[in-house]
């Protein structure tokens, strides 16, 4: 039904953006690397969107180019997952990343998410390897080094927000050990 909205951000939380369409403010919940690339956005924002109904509400999930929203549907297709659930693993990581987890059938990395047990996450892996072959990234997504370089981040204790930002400071190298390194050198300063 609404399957796209452009308009000027007048509030956003780490859940969701509402935004202002022609007077009309629709509460959009989203991941916040969404968010962060619709704040960048020159000349307002705006998101591809999936309409989810239910008995008592209508909820509005946007993205910020279609290929997320793609992904989104097609978690959704999992018997099990509905649309919070599948917003929660997209806001672990970005999108290649949670696809890279899928294709190597590490449903481990899926249980980071709160309510994402290890059945569902097989469960999801399973269903959906496969299914995400058709799916491409711009020049700006991680390469399997640099998601693998993140993971080791964060198991030395740095967030997944200091992670990414000294590794978007990183000479693109060939190893992730070696972003590794530097990502390390960034953050000890």
């Amino acid at each position: 039904m609404i399957s796209y909205l452009s308009g000027n951000i007048i509030f956003s939380n780490d859940r969701f953006v509402v935004l202002d369409v022609n007077g009309v403010g629709y509460k959009v919940y989203t991941t916040p690397d969404t968010m962060r690339k619709a704040q960048r956005s020159v000349g307002g924002a705006s998101f591809h969107t999936h309409l989810a109904v239910r008995e008592n509400a209508l909820d509005l999930f946007g993205f910020f180019d279609r290929q997320e929203l793609e992904f989104f549907e097609l978690l959704l297709t999992v018997s099990g997952i509905g649309p919070k659930t599948a917003l929660g693993i997209m806001s672990i990581a970005p999108t290649e990343v949670i696809l890279t987890a899928i294709s190597k059938n590490d449903a481990g990395y899926l249980t980071k998410t709160s309510g994402v047990g290890t059945k569902n996450a097989q469960k999801i892996v399973m269903e959906l390897k496969g299914k995400t072959e058709g799916f491409t990234f711009n020049e700006e997504d991680r390469t399997p080094e640099e998601t693998d370089a993140v993971d080791a981040l964060q198991a030395l204790g740095y967030t997944l927000k200091e992670s990414r930002e000294a590794l978007k400071n990183v000479t693109k190298t060939r190893t992730s050990s070696e972003q590794i390194r530097e990502a390390l050198k960034i953050l000890g300063k």
